[in-house]
């Protein structure tokens, strides 16, 4: 038994399901937006985890699931718990049953892509690229500070560089400007990662288990994830990797204790590959959709306990797909 939990139509588990489909594996969705019908109770001794998952009607023994893809959304923003107070029972129940359900998927015997310990590093942009270092990847050279003299020196140091979240929290990668420049003192409230510009190709590696699929990104502005939105474009094309840089790939997933990782890299002209992070939940469905390479089911063979033998991906070849982002 598989479980694939989260939000059925969310675009990345919907395409695993499918893939768990055509292996004919048996799985079943924890929807979330079901919570109010759902309860788990489980225990872990000398013997093992026992217990039991019950969705709607029907009751999992969680002795029988031997994979789970965790993409759960945050609860307390689900839909059905809107406009409750914090306290409401509909609430407590909700959280009551998420904070069991993520404590047993760090503990469960069970192929847990991912578990959430390991997600850890990508909290911390700054202690990730320390150990993206160790693996033989470069990051590119960095300032954290709220210091905008500090600021002035590392520009006139490397010319063009670029500003962005240091938490795993979403942000525009943005070039610092002469805008920019004009409110820097702002800084002083906060510290901010600033980086060196890489010149050179935009390349976004996914990692499951031994398999490697790694995507060219061309695009007109600096977050290729928000071209068409700002009036630009992006394409994508799957390539290949030297087997040396893919197999770095792989150990620095494995050594993160990360079943699947979204790999942001950047090939310069002089041959260098720097490392930018490593995303330990990543939302592979456009990269597949663009490029046609078989993420999901890769993700589906893993969960299925199915061996997975390293695919070499194709350079983009006549009639593949390559859309604009958005």
């Amino acid at each position: 038994m598989i479980l694939l939990a989260g939000i059925p139509s969310e675009t990345p588990l919907e395409m695993v399901g499918t893939a768990l489909d055509a292996l004919g594996a048996d799985y079943r969705f924890v929807n979330q937006r079901h919570v109010a019908t759902a309860a788990i109770d489980w225990t872990s001794d000398e013997t093992g985890v026992s217990g039991t998952l019950r969705m709607g009607d029907e009751t999992i023994d969680l002795a029988t699931v031997s994979g789970a893809y965790m993409r759960l959304m945050d609860d307390r923003m689900l839909p059905e718990l809107e406009g409750l107070a914090p306290d409401d029972p509909a609430r407590t129940h909700a959280r009551a049953f998420h904070e069991a359900l993520f404590r047993w998927s760090e503990v469960s015997p069970a192929r847990v892509v991912n578990r959430a310990e390991p997600q850890g590093s990508n909290g911390s942009k700054p202690y990730q690229a320390q150990l993206i270092a160790r693996h033989g990847l470069l990051p590119p050279p960095t300032l954290i500070t709220n210091d905008p003299a500090a600021v002035l020196a590392f520009r006139e140091e490397h010319g063009t560089i670029i500003y962005k979240s240091i938490s795993a929290v979403r942000s525009i990668v943005k070039t610092l400007d002469d805008e920019d420049m004009g409110r820097l003192e702002r800084i002083g409230w906060c510290p901010v990662q600033f980086q060196a510009a890489i010149p050179g190709t935009n390349i976004r590696v996914h990692v499951i288990g031994e398999a490697v699929f790694p995507t060219w990104i061309e695009s007109t502005h600096v977050d290729y994830r928000y071209a068409k939105r700002q009036g630009g474009s992006t394409e994508l094309s799957a390539h290949e990797l030297p087997e040396e840089i893919a197999a770095r790939c792989v150990k620095l997933t494995a050594d993160l204790g990360l079943a699947f990782a979204g790999i942001d890299l950047k090939l310069t002209p002089d041959g260098d590959y720097y490392c930018f992070e490593v995303n330990p939940s990543p939302a592979f469905s456009y990269f597949e959709a663009n490029t046609g390479q078989p993420i999901a089911a890769a993700v589906a063979r893993y969960l299925a306990g199915m061996d997975q033998a390293r695919p070499k991906a194709r350079r983009a070849a006549a009639g593949k797909k390559r859309k604009a982002a958005g």
